[in-house]
């Protein structure tokens, strides 16, 4: 019986794979029939991708002008529109008429080609009222759980698609190398390995099983390449990076969400060594096309292509950039506010600058995802098919996710968790705001409407009046973001003085892109002198962050008690945090990049050797300042239990160029209430070629473990662990001692 159950499923699954290769093969005929009976004009269209706002009616916010639309399609062909209505986050039901407005004018047209919608839906349905928020990507990666990273992407994808929009611009992979960076908070911080297996678990999210389900949407990678390493910090200005580096580290998160099946990338705004990515053949079509195999969707960013001509300077007018650009492999053109993309390709296409050949493989791929996505049988949401959405199903969810993306970074004489019965002064900024807690990309842009749509959401203020009553919680903003009034610092001081503990809401403004750009790293002065204000108190300060980045706190840390880091958490990050608080949630983020002590000591966790000079024993004379010191270290994430590690074993002590290396460690919970812990493995390579790091991270798991609990953690190391990238561009392993850490534990083995 058990052999004839066996042999069904076998040909079960044989059927299931015939079946997928059969349909990815009628979608490749169909496109290519399509593609046949379309025109120059039409297939350029297909390249174009307009926002919405463009398309409205004068005065009329929210509003088609249905000539301007009728143009859009109908005389320019246009394939794509992005973008949110005026004046932001509509309704499902709203979205619904939008969508079926454009549909409309679509089905007018010759070949009926619908329209592909994208919108950066980056940590949740983000510009649809009433979707659900989740923490911001580096929270998510604080989680170190990719259950809860795909579980938020699904429930995205779900909200995203009852809005009618098939298609999202998300993963965000970028590699920050600068926490000064605007869009840090967007990305899964500074560790390749970590965003790589996040990033892979967002698009299996997104995507599911079959990306054309009415619950699936179509993932968008961004920003190819090196976008988060600008050398200055400020956005959209140029990276230095060698290719090396960049093959080790950067390619290898685009590597693993290609392989997880993204269907579309975002090109970077940036450039590299002087190149432009959006004018580099090298790394559009030889890098990312040929080489890695990606057959999806190759998608510019805002403007970008005008912007080769107006900043970067590399073309001398639109019809040259677009030319570059083109030849270089971009597939479709996020104009976004005119045709002349449109226009000047058609041109260079009819005087044979840019051959048809180019043409054909950008209108094949765009039209296979929107095939792929089943826009040709459906664009429009039925709204009874999602039940769902905003459900409690889905805050909870969400919830869950902010919980175990807040970080314990510091709690001396355990003065957390709190006392319900205490009295306590809340204070800072940021206490009394969702816009702090969501930050950009949240309702509009730039977020600074989240207190009106998420006004049914807790602030931090309302969350603790909540958990223990008003008459416990005294509030004061104590100081602005940018200002301090020295009447209002007197005030909270006077204020403090009966309560037991001080609760500081300290951070930053919302904020993306640009506008997000700082000169200055250490958190603002404000802030910084309301901190040290308190602090002569005498008062326990538990100091919570809502920041999109690391701002320095070096200037009065040593006077906290306790630091509570929670990114950027979301609509129901202010009731989790509460929760974390007063002990009904045990803490178990872990911070994905390196705190930083010093704006001139930057180094990340797997540091190169001579990052670290002067710290070592031998040098610890008064003239060397430790080189390597940072606030918290990556990895960094407190519990209110213990964990003990121990047996801490590898399969054998050498290892051939083929042999895989399995390792256990035994964990237990040796305090008194239950917990969750991540468990981290490092690796590190004796003696490289290559100067090697002090160590990189592997592989992780999170466990839950109840008081007393002991649970053995197994990982297995591959050939690929073991190897860098070396002067010739070229994957390598070299014979010599590894070692494994893990917490206070190592074991070393040799590859012979």
């Amino acid at each position: 019986m058990r052999l004839k159950i066996a042999l069904l499923l076998f040909l079960s699954f044989l059927t299931f794979g015939v079946r997928s290769q059969n349909t990815n093969s009628e979608i490749d005929k169909k496109v290519s029939e399509l593609l046949s009976k379309m025109s120059t004009e039409e297939k350029i269209g297909q390249m174009t991708q307009i926002t919405i706002t463009s398309l409205e009616a004068k005065g009329k916010p929210g509003e088609f002008d249905l000539p301007k639309l009728n143009e859009a399609i109908q005389k320019y062909h246009v394939g794509s529109i992005l973008n949110v209505p005026n004046p932001g986050a509509p309704t499902i039901k709203k979205w619904n008429e939008v969508i079926t407005t454009i549909s409309s004018e679509a089905n007018k047209t010759r070949l009926k080609i619908p329209v592909l919608y994208g919108i950066d839906a980056i940590h949740g349905s983000s510009y649809t009222a009433g979707a659900t928020l989740f923490p911001q990507q580096i929270g998510m990666a604080a989680t170190f759980n990719t259950d809860i990273v795909k579980k938020g992407a699904e429930i995205s994808a779900y909200e995203t698609r009852a809005s009618s929009i098939p298609w999202v611009f998300s993963p965000d992979l970028d590699l920050p190398r600068n926490p000064a960076w605007s869009r840090m908070w967007e990305s899964f911080g500074e560790d390749a390995y970590l965003s790589s297996r996040m990033g892979e678990a967002m698009v299996k999210g997104f995507e599911g099983n079959d990306v054309g389900s009415k619950y699936n949407v179509a993932s968008c990678m961004k920003h190819y390449i090196g976008y988060g390493s600008t050398t200055t910090g400020k956005d959209r200005t140029p990276s230095i990076i060698p290719e090396r580096v960049l093959r080790q580290f950067d390619l290898t998160i685009y590597q693993a969400a290609i392989k997880a099946g993204a269907k579309s990338v975002m090109v970077s705004s940036g450039e590299i060594n002087g190149t432009p990515v959006h004018a580099s053949k090298y790394l559009i079509t030889d890098v990312l096309k040929k080489e890695l195999g990606f057959q999806g969707v190759v998608v510019t960013d805002w403007k970008d292509i005008i912007y080769l001509y107006t900043r970067h300077k590399v073309a001398e007018n639109n019809r040259e950039a677009v030319k570059l650009s083109v030849l270089a492999g971009i597939d479709m053109s996020m104009v976004p506010e005119d045709y002349s993309f449109y226009v000047d390709l058609l041109d260079l296409v009819n005087k044979g600058e840019v051959p048809m050949s180019r043409i054909d493989d950008a209108v094949t791929r765009i039209l296979k995802m929107k095939f792929e996505l089943n826009l040709f049988q459906t664009t429009v949401a039925n709204l009874k098919d999602y039940p769902k959405f905003g459900s409690q199903e889905f805050i909870d969810a969400s919830y869950d996710a902010a919980a175990e993306s807040i970080t314990l970074l510091k709690n001396n004489n355990a003065v957390l968790p709190l006392n319900k019965s205490e009295k306590v002064l809340l204070t800072g900024p940021t206490a009394n705001s969702m816009k702090y807690l969501n930050g950009g990309w949240s309702y509009n842009w730039q977020g600074e409407n989240s207190d009106t749509y998420a006004a049914d959401k807790m602030t931090i203020l309302e969350a603790l009046q909540n958990k223990i009553g008003k008459e416990n919680v005294l509030y004061t903003h104590g100081a602005d973001l940018a200002n301090f009034d020295d009447a209002e610092i007197a005030k909270t001081i006077e204020m403090a003085k009966g309560v037991s503990k001080i609760i500081l809401c300290l951070g930053e403004k919302n904020y993306t892109e640009t506008p997000g750009d700082i000169s200055n790293l250490y958190i603002t002065a404000s802030q910084s002198k309301l901190a040290l204000a308190l602090s002569k108190l005498n008062i326990p300060i538990v100091l919570v962050l809502t920041e999109g980045r690391p701002r320095l706190i070096s200037d009065f840390e040593e006077n906290m008690s306790a630091v509570v880091q929670c990114y950027l958490p979301g609509n129901e990050g202010a009731r989790a945090l509460a929760d974390i608080l007063y002990g009904e949630v045990n803490p178990s983020g872990k911070l994905p990049y390196n705190y930083p002590r010093y704006p001139n000591s930057l180094e990340k966790y797997n540091r190169k050797y001579t990052e670290s000079l002067g710290d070592d024993e031998q040098n610890n004379d008064a003239k060397y300042e430790k080189s390597y010191s940072p606030q918290f270290e990556f990895g960094t994430g407190l519990s209110y239990t213990t964990f003990a590690y121990s047996n801490l074993k590898i399969d054998k002590p050498e290892v051939s160029n083929s042999d895989d290396l399995k390792v256990s460690v035994e964990v237990k919970n040796t305090g008194k209430v239950s917990g969750k812990v991540s468990v981290l493995l490092y690796l590190s390579d004796k003696v490289a070629s290559i100067t090697p790091e002090v160590k990189a991270l592997k592989r992780f798991e999170k466990i839950n473990l109840a008081s007393g609990e002991s649970k053995t953690v197994s990982f297995t190391l591959n050939q690929k662990d073991l190897q860098f990238v070396n002067n010739d561009l070229k994957w390598i392993s070299e014979k010599g001692t590894f070692k494994i850490q893990i917490e206070g534990l190592t074991q070393e083995f040799t590859l012979k």
